[in-house]
This record gives C-alpha cells, structure tokens and sequence, in this order.
C-alpha cells in the first residue's frame, strides 16, 4: 500500500494535459508492442522489422491514436473508468481493427502476413483494455480493506442503483462495503462481487457485530409510505442515515463522502404526495401574464419553478432583494433553456411598500393573475418592528391588490400563514389583517381607496377575484427549524428547541406551492382556502430523530455520555406552543383532497378604510400601542400584554 501511495500520489498530481500525454505515449507503447508481439506469433520473429515490415509499425499508430482521440478516450479519468468506458475502448479498438486488416489486404506487404490483421488488434484489445483495469485498481487504491476509509457502510437496496453506488465507492475509497440490504427475501444469503446481501431483519445484528457506522439508502424509486417505513426502522441504530447521491454524481463515478445526502425533510416528516390536478394547475396559468410578488423567497421561488412548468406567455418577477431575485432569474432562464420553453421572463425590483412602482409594473404588463407572497415572516423580528411588519404585510397586500384591480387582474391570490388564526404575535395579526382586507375588497363591486392626502380615489370597479391560501411551516424554507437543526448538528450541538412541549404542522415547499397554485384556480372571490398540513409534529421529536438519523446518541441525564443534548431556550416573544389553520369550525371540503375552504368573518370595506387610515398613520409614527390595539379589535384572538386602548 505504501508503494502505491508513493507511486500513484505524483502521477495524480499531474496536470490534466501533461497526464493526457502520459497516456498517450502508454498506448503507443502498446500499440507497437502489440505489433511485435503478433509477428513474433505468427512468423517467430523476434528481431527488428525486415523491410516492408516497418510499414505496419507506422500504420499501426496513425490509424489507432486519431480513432482514440475521435472516441474521447482521452478525456477519461482512469481512476473513474467503469464497464462504459472499457465498452468504448473496445468499440474504437474494434473500428481500428477494421481498418487495420482492410489496409493489410489492399497493400499486400512483402513480409506481412494477413493473419497479422487479425491477431495484432486482439493482442492490442487485451493491452489497451488491460492497462485501464490496472489503473483504475492502482491508482484508486480499489480495497475494500483500506484502513483509512471514512466509514463502514451498508448499502439498502441491492438493485441497479446499490450497485452502481458500490461500484462509484470503490473509486472513492470513502466507505468499506461490508453489505447490501434488499427487501427481496429471494437475494438474502447471496452475492454482489463478493459482497454479502443480508435480509432486513439482520441489520441489527450485522450494525452491533460488523461495526456498521453508515447506511446509504439506494432506492431511488421506491414508494414514499415503504421508504418512512424503512427509515422509522433504522431510527433507533447508531448509524447515520444517508440517501443515494444524484445518478450525475453515479455515473460520472466521483461519488465522496461529501456527494451523500442527508435525509430528505420528506423523509423526515414527509407524507405521500398527492398527485397534482393538471387542469387546476393550468386554468390561471397557461397562456398567460403572471406575475409574483417575492420572487426571491422560499415560497415565491418555488411558485415560479412550479409556474414555469405550466407555460405562461410571461411570468414577472417582483422582489426588493436584488440577489435573492438575480438567482431565481438565472435559474428559470437555464429551465427555459434546458426544457425549450417560450417564455418570456421579466425581473423587476421593487417594493410592496411602493404604491406607485407597483402601478407601473401592473399597468405595463397587465398580469392575469397575482400571486403575493411578499411578506415578513420571522416572528421575533417582526414582533420587535411592528410597524414595518404593518407597513409591509397589510399595507404592501392592500398596495399590490388596488393595483391588480386598476389593471384588470382577472386573479389575486394571498400566501398566508397558519400564524393569521388567533395570533399571539404581531406577524400573524398582521397576515390576519391582509386577509381582512382582500376579504373586503372581495366583497365590493366597486371601491374607493384612502390617499395620503386624506381625500379618496375615484371609484375602481373590481372585476378582480380575490382568494388567500393558509398554510403552516414549510420545510427548508428561510428560517425552517430543519436546516437550523442540520447546521448544529454539524457544529457538535446542541440542537435548541423553546419548547419541549411546541408542535408544528409542516409542508414541503413543492407540495405547498402546487396546493396554492390549485387552490387560487379554484376560487371565487373572498375565500380563504386551508391546506391539509397532516398530523402536527412536536419540534423536540424532530430534534431527536434528525440527532439519530445522523447516527449521534442524545446527552441527557439517563445518557450523560451522549454526542450532542438537546437545550430547552424558551418561547421567544410572540411564539405559541400549538399552531391552527382555522378561526372557525366546520371547513368546507373543495375538489381536491388537501384543498379545504374556511368559512371566516370579515369587516366591510367602508368600516374598514377608517381604521387603515389610522393603523397606517400609527405605523408610519411607529407608535406601537396603537397599532397593537388596533389589531385587537380586528384580529380575532389577538391579545398582547402589550396593546392598549383604541384611542378615539
């Protein structure tokens, strides 16, 4: 092993064109010897080549080095060479062969037998095909043995996919391979390459006797339910959990430690997805002007992702953060050129906050339809500036919506939040109040709008259909629990939960994003639509099976030698234990199984103006008080220590 550490180290070292050229001179090399070789076999020659003879060790090289080339053989990395490329250098070995005997035939060489044509380029096959074998084992050290391995793996799922991982981690050197693990009782007791395939049942035993430290999960297409079911069962094994890397990574071969994901939050706390209704999907969005307000966030990002698919004639990207809306441009225009659609992709900055701006981009590009997602959503943060949490959540709502029904937007549809139903924290009053107001403005066939300077706009007729969808946390999304969680475990600990008695409902960004797209195409005018969020899940729970999953041990006082504890931080201000969908009871089922409509009170539009007119002059005088009182009065539920009276 030192030996081939000391040898393989400088040569992988190389340069990239000086190891091409390495490479080349070895199959030169071999070309030629394979040619000596074959006369030696044919006619026991073993001198150097008499006359005419030289002429094949020209041919030879001029014929098989441009077929190399032509093939890409040497843009091939030899320590990731897999049955594919060997199938290659036989196919360029092959056509090299055809042409080799073919030039034999018609040049009739004195001293060059014809048989030559047929025994070199075996002879050449059986080198070329030999070296790559060789180096591929020496020079990535392929042992399974190797005593500076980064774990002891088992692989679950002994398919094509287990397979091909083991034989991309054989190049990698990260893991020993001591197993596979398959479902099929039939493949227990047998063999891949030497590697053992044991039953379900025996990864107990096999983790506590092999010393197994890493399972990799290789079932790419496996259904949701059976992978939970797997996953639950591996839960409790002091074993760190991991999903198959992409099949870019497998095939490519350069699969590391690094390449391993973690557990999908699916996987986590996932359910099976519904199948989405592509009739819903497509009614506000084929053919059509879009537009999304925060593009650049968890939830607006995905809407558009999900948008996309659907075909508008034009999808336009609203959001104040420059980056965050550069990135999902870039990335929705590598879709529309990777997918080949025609559709124009128009990014804006801007603010909510921005009557005017807003305006301008509704009267340009006319949108059929409006999602809003543009909000503050970080409780603390926002309960520490209430006004900008008012400022941007209810009057950027009611900014964007007198500027969707100005244009003639035929669909505005709201993302709201579980955190709107009996809030304790300003934020989810806030998101309450936003719905209050497109429930008014639905209400109304016409409206008049407070302006700065105290008189009211001209009446603007609504033909706009107004709906708002409320739904609990996403998981992965900016300020999610889950990647909070996965960076402390990678810093050693401790995972901070606020409460151990806290629970969330919880949703993946792509399921949320189709259920609103659904929801808003079932609307019509005022609705408030719940998400189906499943079961609510305790957040320490969570904390302590993302803990196992990675194959840590929890520190508590019945475990004092644990790996990582769990700290209990407190409720931050404005935080509840329990989240809920509904103010009232009784929901209303839709066409879809996930899809409820809320029956919810509402203020009318004229009582409602006056006490905009006042919530924003508080805000604007950042005079918390007020502000808090009136979202007492409005908001059902609401009750801060902190909100005083309604002034007169």
């Amino acid at each position: 092993m030192l030996f081939n550490h000391s040898v393989s180290a400088p040569l992988l070292a190389l340069s990239r064109p000086v190891k091409r050229l390495v490479v080349l001179a070895l199959d030169l090399a071999l070309i030629l010897a394979s040619v000596w070789a074959a006369f030696y076999l044919r006619v026991d020659q073993t001198g150097l080549p008499l006359a005419q003879q030289w002429n094949v060790y020209l041919l030879a090289p001029a014929l098989a080095i441009p077929l190399f080339v032509r093939f890409g053989l040497y843009r091939a990395i030899f320590r990731y060479t897999g049955m594919a490329a060997l199938a290659t250098t036989a196919k360029a070995v092959g056509v090299y062969a055809v042409l080799f005997f073919s030039a034999l035939l018609l040049f009739r060489w004195e001293g060059v037998p014809r048989t030559l044509g047929l025994i070199q380029p075996l002879l050449f096959l059986l080198l070329v095909g030999g070296s790559r074998a060789v180096a591929r084992f020496w020079l990535a050290g392929w042992s399974r043995k190797a005593s500076h391995a980064a774990g002891r793996l088992l692989i679950y799922g002994a398919g094509e996919a287990g397979v091909q991982t083991a034989s991309a981690l054989g190049v990698a050197r990260q893991f020993v391979l001591l197993g596979f693990v398959d479902d099929d009782r039939s493949k227990a007791g047998t063999s891949i390459n030497g590697v053992e395939i044991m039953a379900p049942e025996e990864v107990a035993d096999a983790v506590v006797r092999m010393g197994v430290t890493d399972i990799l999960l290789a079932m790419p297409s496996l259904e949701r339910i059976r992978r939970n079911e797997i996953i639950n069962r591996l839960r409790d094994l002091p074993v760190h959990v991991r999903t198959l890397p992409g099949m870019g990574d497998l095939a490519s071969g350069r699969v590391a430690l690094q390449d391993f994901q973690e557990l999908d939050v699916e996987d986590l706390l996932g359910r099976a997805p519904v199948p989405p209704d592509a009739r819903l999907l497509a009614r506000n969005l084929a053919g059509k002007a879009v537009l999304v307000t925060g593009a650049g966030g968890s939830i607006g990002s995905e809407l558009c992702r999900q948008i996309l698919r659907e075909k508008p004639r034009q999808l336009v990207l609203v959001d104040h953060n420059e980056f965050g809306l550069y990135t999902i441009h870039r990335e929705l225009e590598s879709l529309c050129h990777e997918h080949t659609l025609a559709v124009g992709i128009v990014p804006l900055l801007g603010s909510v906050g921005n009557f005017e701006r807003l305006r301008e981009i509704c009267q340009l590009y006319r949108p059929a339809t409006v999602y809003h997602a543009a909000a503050y959503k970080h409780v603390p943060l926002v309960e520490s500036n209430p006004a900008e949490g008012v400022l941007n959540n209810i009057f950027g709502t009611l900014n964007m919506a007198r500027a969707a029904m100005e244009s003639g937007t035929a669909h505005f549809v709201l993302v709201s939040t579980d955190k709107a139903v009996r809030p304790t924290n300003v934020m989810g009053a806030t998101k309450r109040m936003a719905e209050l107001v497109l429930q008014a403005l639905a209400a109304s066939t016409a409206v008049r709008f407070a302006l700065p300077d105290g008189t009211q706009s001209d009446e603007v007729p609504n033909q706009t259909v107004f709906a708002m969808v409320r739904f609990g946390n996403v998981l992965g999304s900016s300020g999610s629990v889950v990647p909070l969680f996965r960076k402390q475990l990678l810093d050693g600990g401790p995972l901070t939960v606020t409460h151990a008695e806290v629970t969330r409902y919880f949703m993946t960004i792509p399921e949320a994003a189709q259920l609103v797209l659904q929801a808003g195409a079932m609307a019509h005018g005022g609705d408030v639509f719940v998400l189906d969020m499943g079961s609510p899940v305790k957040i320490v729970d969570l904390a302590r099976r993302m803990a196992q999953l990675s194959g840590l041990s929890l520190r508590d006082d019945a475990n004092p030698g644990g790996d990582i504890e769990i700290k209990i931080t407190g409720l931050r201000p404005g935080e509840k234990l329990y989240e809920e969908l509904l103010i009232g009871d009784n929901p209303e089922g839709t066409a879809h199984e996930r899809i409820m409509k809320a029956r919810e009170d509402f203020v009318p539009w004229p009582e409602l103006v006056p006490v905009l007119v006042q919530m924003r002059q508080a805000a604007i005088a950042n005079d918390d008080a007020v502000m808090k009182a009136i979202l007492t009065r409005l908001v059902h539920g609401y009750g801060p220590q902190s909100a005083g009276a309604l002034p007169a």
